[in-house]
């Protein structure tokens, strides 16, 4: 029975400490739970549970949805070279898009990604010994990893693309020099330290280029690897969007416009399709929810 429904008595915190009233009490509560309740009156006294008995729940909670989320949402990495300045600066840290490659995007022109080491070239790298705590907030995504031997770079060219740098010439691809001035470190060349090409990227692969031209051991120096210096795109973990720390440093990482003049992307259907797959898929997916619910309603405004 609801509280407001109930007469002849006062609430249990009104009455005064009467023993005889008490006694009344209780049985008048045990009559009405008798006629409303399989449990009694023992159901409307039952206590909630305590906080610290909830808190490890909560806790568990916590922990698997940031493991959940650092596997299949986003990442935080951890900058460690001046290989990307001044996009990136040693020490930020950046989440990284892990969601769209589930739905079979593919990394485009001008995103930065980070990648899995392809073999050979983080070789002599040393790599960092973290101790229990931090191998363990790394591995449920709430500080970046120190272990895995991974890499961010400006992908220049994908699948299909032939691209080429002469010394004191620009990038280019596909036949387009790149203006690259805008997003590479300042006083550095296109590629005057290590010019390359014509060079046509394997299907299914990306060549990458760091923003500081003249300290980033990207692909151009990796040509005698199995690959020529392209990546694979089953390395690639995801693309870097927001640099999230420190705070004075909070920026997206958009795509740089040169990237998208015309005549510079051989395979439009391809990319675009492959960049509208994540939104058709979360569409459809949708789809039938809102038409679930429409149909709920309807019948409800039916019934009334």
């Amino acid at each position: 029975m609801a509280v407001g429904a109930r007469s002849g008595h006062d609430e249990p915190e009104d009455r005064p400490d009467n023993p005889e009233n008490v006694a009344s009490a209780g049985a008048a509560d045990n009559m009405e739970g008798d006629g409303d309740s399989p449990n009694g009156g023992s159901a409307s006294q039952k206590k909630p549970r305590s906080f610290w008995k909830e808190l490890p729940l909560l806790i568990g909670i916590a922990l698997v949805l940031a493991l959940l989320i650092k596997t299949f949402l986003v990442q935080a990495f951890s900058i460690p070279s001046d290989s990307m300045q001044n996009t990136l600066q040693r020490g930020d840290r950046v989440l990284v898009d892990k969601l769209t490659p589930w739905f079979g995007a593919e990394p485009k022109r001008g995103e930065v990604v980070v990648f899995h080491d392809p073999g050979g070239w983080l070789e002599g790298t040393q790599t960092p010994n973290p101790n229990v705590v931090q191998k363990f907030l790394s591995f449920i995504g709430l500080m970046p990893s120190v272990e895995e031997k991974d890499l961010i770079k400006r992908v220049i060219g994908v699948g299909g693309d032939t691209v080429e740098c002469k010394k004191n010439g620009p990038v280019i691809v596909n036949g387009k020099a790149l203006d690259d001035q805008s997003f590479i470190f300042p006083g550095n060349t296109p590629c005057n330290d290590e010019p390359f090409g014509p060079i046509k990227v394997p299907e299914g692969r990306i060549w990458v280029m760091g923003d500081h031209r003249q300290n980033s051991l990207d692909s151009r120096y990796h040509q005698e690897l199995p690959g020529g210096g392209t990546v694979s795109n089953d390395e690639v973990v995801g693309r870097a969007i927001v640099v999230a720390w420190p705070i004075n440093r909070w920026a997206t990482l958009p795509v740089p416009k040169t990237f998208d003049q015309p005549g510079i992307n051989n395979q439009s259907g391809i990319n675009t399709a492959m960049g509208l797959a994540p939104g058709a898929l979360g569409v459809a997916g949708a789809l039938p929810l809102v038409l679930w619910r429409r149909r709920r309603l309807t019948s409800e405004r039916t019934a009334g």
